[in-house]
């Protein structure tokens, strides 16, 4: 299970800096043309956008390569992960496979609760 937790939170890591990119690029470009925002809407919050586009696959990312070593911390980093894209942006078909990988992979990591190797976190 730690092993399926790594991949999916590494998958989930490099979908989210895609999701991440345009969240950030569209927050940037609405607030220095605001012009873009009245046409297309703006952001309620766009710090908070850019602060999960950064941070979300960030800890996807950290939550999956721990998942070996330390399930219960990276398993915990991965559910703030799909809780983070979720808050920023919503479900959608651009965060779907992120938020589910980093979800999944975040139960995974803390459901090993008897792992191959002598640290279990319970």
């Amino acid at each position: 299970m730690r092993n399926a937790a790594l991949t999916l939170g590494l998958i989930a890591g490099l979908m989210g800096i895609v999701v991440g990119l345009f969240g950030y690029g569209y927050a940037e470009l609405t607030e220095r043309h605001t012009e873009v925002g009245e046409l297309f809407g703006a952001f309620e919050n766009p710090n908070f956008i850019r602060f999960a586009s950064f941070m979300a696959p960030l800890l996807a990312i950290a939550g999956g390569a721990m998942a070996r070593a330390r399930a219960l911390w990276g398993g915990v980093l991965m559910l703030v992960s799909a809780l983070c894209f979720y808050a920023a942006f919503g479900f959608n078909i651009g965060t779907m496979f992120p938020i589910g990988f980093a979800g999944l992979g975040g139960i995974l990591a803390i459901a090993a609760g008897k792992p191959d190797e002598p640290k279990a976190h319970f």
